[in-house]
């Protein structure tokens, strides 16, 4: 079990302690010095670090060549950053990879959640967690590059009735028609996996 206190202090607010959980037992690691590998989906064996210092050493040894994951999350290292001299030893610090981390995958997840037209219902929640586990693997979801794409905002979670309450007032009359017209089709196509939302949009 991941340390209650540390999610508590650390994850993005914005995800319930459960969820973060769910998170980083799915997709994250147990040592805060982790750092994995991959080039060409394969994975490539680096010695195991056993400080702050030598899991960044390794980082910038292969960032830019090589899909490089690091700490409790399992954070994609390099997102946004230009020249590897600007990672710091802060992305193996258990609190600051856990706020990194949950930040980038709620976003993640609210990129998903926004695929399936923003359900409301918990019963397809699970879904939405399994498909953003997997984008977080992958880097990719539906042709999107998760990592890079544009933060589509609401709320990360089903069940967050205050953030869908704030959204819906924040939105006009005709995003609302718009959104629920999505949400409509996204039901009927969820299985199809057919992204009809574009259509009849600007």
């Amino acid at each position: 079990m991941f340390d209650v206190a540390l999610i508590q202090q650390c994850a993005d607010p914005s995800l319930k302690p459960t969820i973060v959980e769910q998170f980083v037992s799915a997709a994250g690691s147990s040592d805060p010095l982790a750092v994995t590998v991959k080039s060409g989906g394969r994975l490539i064996l680096v010695s195991k670090a056993n400080s702050p210092d030598q899991a960044i050493a390794i980082v910038r040894q292969y960032v830019g060549q090589a899909v490089v994951r690091v700490g409790v999350t399992q954070l994609p290292a390099g997102i946004g950053i230009k020249d590897a001299a600007d990672l710091k030893p802060d992305l193996v610090d258990p609190c600051e990879n856990l706020r990194k981390g949950t930040a980038m995958f709620a976003k993640v997840l609210r990129i998903v959640a926004k695929w399936y037209g923003n359900p409301k219902s918990d019963e397809v929640f699970p879904q939405i967690f399994d498909d953003a586990i997997y984008a977080w693997k992958t880097g990719e979801f539906e042709g999107v590059r998760v990592f890079q794409a544009p933060d589509p905002g609401g709320s990360a979670t089903t069940d967050s009735a205050s953030s869908s309450d704030a959204d819906a007032a924040d939105s006009s009359p005709e995003d609302a028609a718009t959104e629920s017209a999505d949400k409509d089709r996204s039901f009927g196509s969820a299985n199809m996996r057919i992204d009809l939302s574009r259509i009849g949009g600007k």
